[in-house]
């Protein structure tokens, strides 16, 4: 199995290219840095992840993502590679993404309030001030798997 989930902050605004043909499509490349929790100096560090979106998704991260929103991608890591002009061989390692949700709220970030899985987007609920539940709207329940 191959699946990676990651959430960490965009260190640079993504880099959308369109395919050539009839059917043109999305190509988003941005890097994420994501934080690792220990390290054997106790001291936490960073990863810095290239991340690649096709077609709705690449469409989403061109319209929503920009450098230093928090997001959650969830993927696949493709490993490739291609020879260099200097003729040296280069072997790359990337996400490719199957979901990005926003991880932080308007409030905190000023992103937006919206996540996007597969370049669709849902409004978020908010939180209520006075305690850590979410509030649902009335009808809900009908949806839930465990009612």
């Amino acid at each position: 199995m191959n699946k990676v989930i990651l959430m960490g902050r965009l260190t640079r605004d993504p880099e959308v290219r369109y395919s050539q043909g009839e059917n043109a499509t999305a190509i988003a490349r941005y890097s994420l840095a994501v934080d690792r929790r220990f390290s054997r100096n106790e001291e936490n560090s960073t990863d810095f992840i290239n991340i690649v979106a096709f077609g709705k998704a690449g469409e989403f991260a061109e319209k929503y993502l920009h450098k230093g929103t928090k997001v959650l991608v969830t993927g696949r890591i493709q490993t490739g590679s291609y020879t260099n002009k200097d003729g040296q061989k280069v072997y790359t390692t990337d996400v490719v993404a199957e979901d990005q949700e926003f991880a932080e709220s308007k409030n905190s970030s000023g992103d937006g309030n919206f996540a996007g899985g597969n370049g669709g987007f849902r409004r978020e609920a908010p939180v209520a001030a006075d305690d850590d539940f979410m509030s649902m709207a009335d009808g809900i329940d009908s949806e839930l798997p465990f009612t």
